[in-house]
């Protein structure tokens, strides 16, 4: 299978430790720093690549190093950057995240990050694609007004589609346009806080009463406390996350973006595609990095059989 994935490329800066939140006039320790592949959408390109995809990825970055270091990554890891474009004005973006075993920060330069458009979009999309996704929404800004338009077009002619919304960081979230874009959209993958701040309420029985008629599988990304699904015209199904003790949850959120269009696609429907999308990501957090735990599907079912939820 052939997946697009349509997205924003920059470069992770990861600060790791217990105490890491930076303090005006004082200076601390931490235990690590690491630079690495950032971006939902790069991270979710690697993670499907690592599960044997073809994965096309269509992206913006700057004529710096960061850019060299982007394209690299994703070569390296099987990610085809044929459609890749190098922007002769702006830099490439980067994301500083402190990360914790339990949780992570982000602070982010936008640079290229906002850039990428319907023009650069190839002619081979509609044409060789199976899957097109993105990530990022709230940081895409020169396609948002777009997606409706690049989704139904997909969809007409048979291509599956998915997104992730990502953290608003103004603070907009734009319920209505979201709340249409799921009606053309086969697999909607946000964290549960996000999903909350669309839709303006306090749980997820109060949200799949507002969703779309027209929608079709939504999966929630619980953090700590596992995962989510909102099927077609089910009740909700939920499960807890698996039993381990992360290094670095950075990425985790895009891996499990991989697994659910993964399965999906590979025929998991229900408590199994569910299962499979949360085991890749929290096999994920098992490495530093959004990249650094990239997983065969031979990796993740070993992972499935070998470690359990939490109780």
């Amino acid at each position: 299978m052939t997946i697009f994935v349509l997205g924003e490329l920059n470069v992770d800066m990861i600060v790791t430790g217990t105490d890491i939140i930076p303090e005006w006039n004082r200076e601390k320790l931490v235990d690590s720093f690491d630079l690495v592949l950032g971006s939902s959408s790069a991270i979710t390109a690697c993670a499907l690549a690592g599960l044997g995809v073809d994965v096309r990825f269509v992206s913006l970055v700057g004529a710096d190093d960061f850019g060299d270091f982007c394209i690299e990554q994703l070569n390296s890891r099987g990610v085809n950057t044929e459609y890749v474009k190098r922007h002769p004005f702006l830099k490439t973006g980067v994301t500083l995240s402190f990360s914790t075993p339990s949780d992570r920060g982000l602070v982010t330069f936008m640079g290229s990050i906002p850039a990428l458009t319907p023009a650069d979009l190839p002619e081979a999309l509609y044409q060789e694609a199976k899957h097109i996704h993105f990530g990022s929404y709230y940081l895409q800004d020169g396609m948002r007004a777009y997606w409706q338009e690049v989704f139904r077009e997909a969809r007409q002619i048979g291509i599956s589609t998915s997104f992730d919304t990502g953290w608003d960081v103004r603070n907009n979230w734009h319920r209505d346009e979201i709340h249409s874009l799921i009606s053309e959209t086969d697999l909607f993958i946000p964290s549960e806080e996000e999903l909350l701040h669309i839709y303006g309420v306090r749980t997820l029985e109060e949200v799949s009463g507002l969703l779309p008629n027209k929608r079709q599988w939504v999966a929630v990304k619980r953090g700590s406390n596992g995962a989510a699904m909102l099927a077609p015209n089910k009740a909700i199904q939920s499960i807890n996350a698996y039993n381990i003790v992360p290094i670095d949850t950075t990425g985790a959120g895009d891996s499990f973006n991989a697994g659910f269009i993964y399965g999906f696609l590979s025929g998991k429907r229900d408590y199994e595609l569910l299962h499979f999308a949360n085991a890749c990501g929290g096999l994920s957090t098992l490495a530093l990095g959004g990249v650094g735990g990239l997983a065969s599907l031979q990796d993740v079912e070993a992972f499935q059989s070998t470690h359990k939820l939490r109780q």
